[in-house]
């Protein structure tokens, strides 16, 4: 072992005989520990750095400055000043996210309701199919029954 190791070794068994790790928040609890199997052990350490410090990918805060624009740009007019200039910025971050492989499709204002609209036509596509599937049943079982008293 390196002196250093050594050194803190010694720390640390120190203290665990003082006691000084017993009340510790979280103590003898399992480790939240994030799942990091994705990246690879030589980057791993500066991964869990750069999370812990907020930073984010370069896509990520391109991603989410376009949000923010995006929310800013919902409660101007298309009158003021400024929105020229930040749709201006929105066209180039979506621009750079399309060209990174990211979907913008979260930057169109009509983006909710559309999506809204299409759960609102799958639930109604759901229970129609399940009344026409329910409906042909009905009518094949009829037809069966009928089929068969007609025969005897």
């Amino acid at each position: 072992m390196w002196l250093i190791d050594e050194w803190a070794e010694r720390h640390i068994s120190e203290a665990q005989k003082r006691g000084d790790f017993d009340s510790l928040p979280g103590s003898g609890e399992p480790l939240n520990l994030d799942d990091d199997s994705h990246v690879p052990p030589e980057l791993r350490a500066g991964y869990r750095l750069l999370k812990n410090a907020g930073c984010l990918p370069p896509e990520l805060e391109q991603r989410k400055e376009a949000v923010t624009i995006s929310n800013m740009l919902r409660y101007l007019s298309p009158d003021h000043p400024d929105f020229m200039v930040l749709s201006g910025r929105l066209a180039l971050l979506a621009f750079r996210l399309q060209q990174a492989g990211m979907d913008t499709t979260f930057l169109s204002r009509d983006y909710a309701s559309a999506l809204s609209g299409r759960f609102a036509d799958q639930g109604k596509e759901g229970k129609e199919g399940k009344e026409g599937k329910e409906g042909k049943e009905g009518k094949e079982g009829k037809e069966g029954k009928e089929g068969k008293e007609g025969k005897e």
